[in-house]
């Protein structure tokens, strides 16, 4: 059994994005004049979320191609 460190790692990027986007998606907008109305939670969330996507797909493949050693 081998340990693939973009598992846990796109986990926590996943989770961590989707917590973000949903608190940008729900938040007051007059707390976003400051960043001149972009809601930069919702963005960032995002990106996080899609880095996190990034990272299990590349688990996904990598586990696919890893030949099993005996």
């Amino acid at each position: 059994m081998t340990l693939d460190l973009r598992v846990p790692i796109g986990m926590m990027f996943g989770l961590v994005g989707a917590l973000l986007t949903v608190y940008g998606f729900f938040s007051d907008p007059a707390i976003y004049d400051v960043s001149l109305g972009i809601n930069v939670n919702l963005w960032w969330g995002l990106v996080i979320l899609v880095v996190g996507l990034l990272f299990l797909e590349l688990a996904r493949r990598g586990a696919r191609t890893a030949q099993p050693t005996a």
